[in-house]
């Protein structure tokens, strides 16, 4: 029999099969109730801190594997974050092959390869749809639920976890340890409690109001674990506009643009898409692709310029000769936009960043359309980006994602020293990090019985 969750309805299904994406997916393959067959680990506890897809991944490995779970989050409710990712449209993962997907992953690619090998795209849609959940991919490769929205996966996975006999502790920060206790500051004051082994899925520093405070930092630091400053990432940066371009401009799309830049350390990016202007300079997804390697060319020059082919498609020479042609009484704004189309927020960028004199000479003036150079000065502070950069340094973990130096605390999610583009990447790795953390924790306990045992006989 199978139980699936829909809003605040349960359907039961029997003897049939669940038809997802034009795909049969057999009863045998769905277990949303976690009957899964295994070894059982009595008496054994776990702490989960952190109530993301990271930590709820973990809790449902765990859990399916007949360990009594504890799930503590500093919040009154699980998931925040992920519900306010889903808002725009739940973009679960991406559908690309693996190496280009692994290589959003930049520097870090080595690290986070082992944890898609175990838990990839193709394994999280199939996981999403044994929710009961359908998935479908977008005309750019992204993977989205069926009706785009959280909220019911979100719902069903919590049924399934709460079932499987998960109990959870809302509004408990973490604090630390005392001893070998885990101390908790609830409402009613602080709280101290035991587990035979802990995972760590806190979170990095941005968005603080959803519970990513990044308050986890010093508390390891002060045990000795090597931490990476936490960054902005997937955020926007600051150019500095004029009050004018701000007030006429600001918070306005820029679309059908190629943005082009060359890093210090000779990098090179280069695509085309779409941005928002901001009043304090840009941010969209366009600059999200590109922040990692805007954030290391501030931080090592001062300043980051990027290029922006206003008008992709059409060359320089075109341009030229369609904008030398005589303007009569029509305005430079006017013969720009019946000419070659630039009008609104790309016409106010070109006076922006121009001189009169290069505005005014045809030639300078359809070379900075085709590269117009825009200096971004600083990017925005964590709290406003989508996810951070830094964390837990991945030389610090064994293979597990157990600290070296702390037998028996996991670390998965965020609070791992990598970062991703949006576009699925970030919520596939913190999924992939949080099965790859359940499962080390099987794997020490059993070790951990084993040596019990031995020592026994």
């Amino acid at each position: 029999m199978i139980v699936i969750q829909y809003a605040d309805t349960l359907q039961v299904m029997e003897n049939k099969s669940l038809i997802v994406e034009s795909k049969t997916i057999s009863n045998a393959s769905i277990s949303l109730q976690g009957a899964m067959p295994g070894k059982r680990y009595d008496r054994r506890t776990v702490a989960v801190i952190g109530g993301g897809p990271a930590g709820l991944m973990a809790a449902e490995v765990l859990s399916q594997a007949g360990v009594k779970v504890d799930l503590y989050d500093a919040m009154p409710s699980v998931g925040r974050k992920f519900l306010m990712a889903g808002k725009g449209g739940m973009n679960i993962t991406h559908s690309e092959p693996f190496d280009k997907f692994l290589s959003r992953y930049g520097s870090r690619q080595a690290h986070i390869k082992p944890l898609l090998d175990a838990f990839g795209s193709e394994a999280l849609r199939a996981w999403v749809q044994g929710l009961g959940i359908g998935t479908f991919i977008g005309s750019s490769g992204k993977v989205f639920p069926a009706d785009m929205k959280a909220a019911p996966l979100l719902r069903a996975w919590l049924h399934r976890l709460r079932v499987d006999g998960v109990s959870f502790h809302m509004r408990h920060q973490w604090l630390g340890w005392s001893g070998r206790m885990l101390r908790f500051q609830t409402p009613e004051g602080e709280r101290r409690a035991s587990a035979d082994a802990v995972i760590l899925a806190l979170g990095g520093g941005s968005w603080t109001r959803l519970g990513s405070t990044g308050a986890w930092v010093p508390l390891l630091a002060g045990r000795g674990v090597s931490v990476e400053p936490l960054q902005p990432s997937n955020c926007g940066f600051d150019v500095g506009w004029s009050e004018f371009f701000q007030s006429r401009f600001g918070g306005q799309p820029l679309k059908s643009v190629q943005a082009s830049f060359t890093s210090w350390a000779g990098l090179e990016f280069c695509q085309a898409g779409e941005m928002i202007v901001t009043a304090d300079g840009v941010e969209g997804s366009l600059i999200y692709k590109m922040s990692a390697l805007l954030r290391e060319q501030i931080a090592e020059t001062g300043t980051a310029t990027i290029y922006l082919d206003l008008v992709p498609g059409k060359d320089k020479q075109f341009l030229v000769d369609r904008v030398s042609l005589p303007r009569g009484k029509h305005t430079m704004a006017n013969h720009l936009r019946k000419r070659i189309g630039i009008d609104g927020v790309k016409a106010g960028l070109l006076r922006e960043v121009l001189s009169k004199a290069d505005f005014d000479d045809p030639l300078r003036l359809c070379e900075a359309i085709k590269a117009l150079p825009v200096k971004l000065v600083a990017a925005r502070p964590i709290d406003e980006a989508i996810s951070s950069a830094g964390g837990v340094s991945f030389e610090e973990l064994d293979e597990r994602l157990m600290i070296r130096s702390l037998p028996g605390v996991f670390c998965a999610g965020e609070m791992l020293d990598w970062e991703a583009p949006t576009g699925g990447y970030l919520l596939t790795a913190c999924f992939a990090g949080g099965r790859v953390a359940g499962e080390g924790v099987l794997a020490w306990l059993q070790a951990d019985c084993n040596v019990t045992a031995k020592a026994n006989r």
